[in-house]
């Protein structure tokens, strides 16, 4: 099948690259992508689970995290596919829609990975600063508004990009440099104009690599304005240790984005598995992490996991 651009035929599919240099060592490399795909997809289901059947924690901080839960979920499927059929069976073809299909849920999951963690700022801003009225400020309603403003938000940005990046013509080489398909690899592929994708692009970056973070820090600007106000040392502890998680989330999220981002900018002539790499990071990093970063440090949520652990490994037997 062909795609008419320019007056020229060219195929209607994209190449997918594996690792660089290490093809023939695909088999083996697939081996710790599918244990971190599994962890990713056993642990937030795990996650979503206990949140589901514990009455205990129907509370506004862990039904943030059960959207935070859904949203790596639905990263990690969405780049699965394409990464395990080329490691495992050298699936390097893609087909247009396929591409676009991916660069939208891709992009889209990102872009409401950084903003549930945002609205996860406002929940301990609120839980700290204004513990009285927490309940009454996050209802299931609020939370309920915020997860769709969220989707909206992430939508409406995606969207534009990908109907931008789709109208252009492309030509010439169709290899891209990852196993996925990422705006910043597609738009290099683009034999016209590109000015207003690089500006719409570069507006988007500003708001999720930039906007987003910022609020983050100002949000635990206050926090710790107040918790350096309580005269209670122990309960200054206990305030910020329940803030851990969700600083140590944040953390895998920003720290690799601004890491490529960086690369993307200003080492384009870098090695092509510096670039892999960092990619594989930045899209990994949150949906494994954040499983365990949350099943370890809530008590809450650690201790449901280990009864249900516990109570499937040794039923109780009725005499």
């Amino acid at each position: 099948m062909f795609r008419v651009t320019n007056s020229t035929q060219v195929p209607f599919f994209f190449i997918l690259m594996g690792i660089p240099g290490f093809e023939v060592s695909h088999g083996w490399i697939s081996i710790p992508f599918c244990c971190l795909y599994t962890v990713s997809i056993v642990g937030n289901i795990t996650i979503l689970a206990v949140i589901r059947i514990e009455p205990s924690l129907q509370e506004p901080m862990y039904l943030f995290l059960s959207i935070l839960a859904l949203t790596d979920l639905g990263l990690t499927l969405t780049t699965l596919p394409t990464v395990m059929g080329l490691l495992w069976f050298n699936a390097s073809e893609i087909s247009f829609e396929a591409c676009f299909a991916q660069f939208f849920f891709l992009h889209g999951f990102s872009f409401m990975e950084s903003s549930v963690l945002l609205a996860m700022s406002f929940d301990r801003y609120v839980a700290i600063c204004r513990p009285l009225h927490y309940v009454s400020i996050l209802t299931n309603r609020v939370i309920r508004r915020i997860g769709i403003a969220i989707i909206f938000r992430c939508v409406l940005t995606v969207l534009p990009a990908l109907f931008l990046l789709k109208r252009l013509p492309f030509c010439g080489s169709h290899h891209l440099s990852h196993s996925y398909c990422l705006h910043q690899d597609m738009i290099r592929l683009v034999c016209a104009d590109t000015t207003i994708n690089n500006w719409y692009g570069f507006v988007i970056a500003l708001v999720f690599t930039t906007l987003d973070p910022l609020l983050i820090v100002v949000s635990y600007a206050l926090i710790l304005r107040s918790v350096l106000r309580i005269s209670s040392q122990g309960e200054s502890f206990q305030a910020l240790n329940n803030c851990l998680s969700h600083i140590l989330a944040v953390l895998v999220l920003y720290v690799p984005l601004v890491g490529l981002s960086m690369t993307h900018r200003f080492a384009k002539h870098a090695p092509p598995i510096v670039h892999v790499i960092l990619a594989n990071i930045y899209l990994l990093a949150p949906p494994v992490m954040n499983p365990i970063i949350y099943s370890i440090k809530p008590k809450q949520i650690r201790q449901r996991i280990f009864h249900l652990v516990s109570h499937r490994q040794f039923p109780s037997h009725k005499m």
